[in-house]
């Protein structure tokens, strides 16, 4: 694949080896970036069995800085847990009405949550939702009875996360544009959050590999514990 010249000077940047994470956030925002600003991610390769579903790694997490955007959520509830999602900004609120409309093509959101009660509605959703990474969840908080709370924290950059077929974890730190101790804290916290996840049959090193990247650039190898 080829690349521009600016991803390849870019690269010429970049230590050869892993540093902490204070220093890898320093070099990336000293890389030469794009004319938008940059989404950065974090990337961790676990050293788990993923076929072994105990050691399945999945969630949602509140970032202490957010991440820089206000996601649109919808909620799936009836009555007072209603009442509530509208009050804390679900773009959407219904039930069958708001299934069929999804199953009718509509996806002009980031976020579903739903009470317990609207998962017989929400059930029919999988083969759209599922795909997307849509779907909700009880594991991930997006099945709820805190309708509200569930909706400001999501709306607010609330991250879902899922470890992947390969045993890796991506997740949506911050931008570019967020101070360096800001993107600092939010990649720390993520990382101790996903270390409070181990399971008890994982062996050896938990964290192999993490790497932190800007929409546009290369990745720099942090060095973390776990």
């Amino acid at each position: 694949m080829a690349h521009s010249r600016k991803y390849e000077r870019n690269v010429g940047k970049r230590p050869e080896t892993a540093v902490p994470v204070p220093e890898a956030v320093a070099l990336l925002k000293k890389f030469e970036g794009a004319k938008f600003d940059e989404t950065v991610e974090l990337a961790v390769k676990l050293g788990i069995d993923p076929k072994n579903t105990s050691q399945t790694v999945r969630g949602a997490f509140s970032l202490p800085h957010g991440v820089g955007k206000e996601s649109r959520v919808i909620a799936f509830a009836d009555g007072e847990a209603a009442k509530a999602a509208k009050e804390a900004g679900a773009v959407e609120v219904g039930s069958e009405d708001l299934a069929k409309k999804i199953l009718d093509g509509w996806l002009e959101f980031d976020v579903a949550v739903a009470h317990p009660s609207m998962m017989r509605h929400v059930g029919k959703l999988g083969r759209v939702l599922g795909p997307q990474g849509k779907m909700p969840s009880p594991k991930s908080g997006t099945v709820t009875d805190n309708i509200g709370q569930a909706v400001r924290e999501f709306k607010a950059g609330k991250v879902e996360f899922r470890s992947d077929d390969g045993g890796n974890v991506h997740v949506i730190v911050g931008k570019k544009s967020f101070p360096p101790d800001q993107l600092t804290a939010n990649v720390n916290a993520f990382l101790d959050h996903l270390r409070g996840m181990r399971h008890a049959s994982v062996k050896g090193n938990y964290f192999v590999k993490a790497t932190l990247s800007a929409t546009m650039s290369p990745g720099i190898l942090l060095t973390v514990a776990g």
